[in-house]
């Protein structure tokens, strides 16, 4: 399945590049089933980053995922990820 990165994860000042937001569903109940589920962004030239859902974020059906060998670049923000 295909979701969307949305953006980072960030406090007021800093952001932190391992962990990102997702739009993978409408609903945080039909989001649920999701979480433990991993994830891999693959850019233009072939590399592959490889992360886990790890948590809900909001109502909206976006979720958290760490990242936890390498962040993702900037310009994943907006582009689709896998969710196996």
């Amino acid at each position: 399945m295909d979701a969307v990165i949305v953006h980072f994860r960030r406090g007021q000042r800093a952001f932190n590049p391992h962990q990102m937001i997702i739009k993978v569903a409408e609903t945080a109940e039909a989001a649920k089933k999701f979480i433990g589920k991993t994830v891999s962004w693959s850019s233009t030239s072939g590399k592959v980053i490889s992360g886990k859902i790890s948590a809900l974020h909001g109502r909206t059906g976006s979720v958290r995922a760490i990242f936890a060998e390498k962040g993702l670049p900037g310009q994943a923000i907006g582009q689709k990820i896998k969710v196996q």
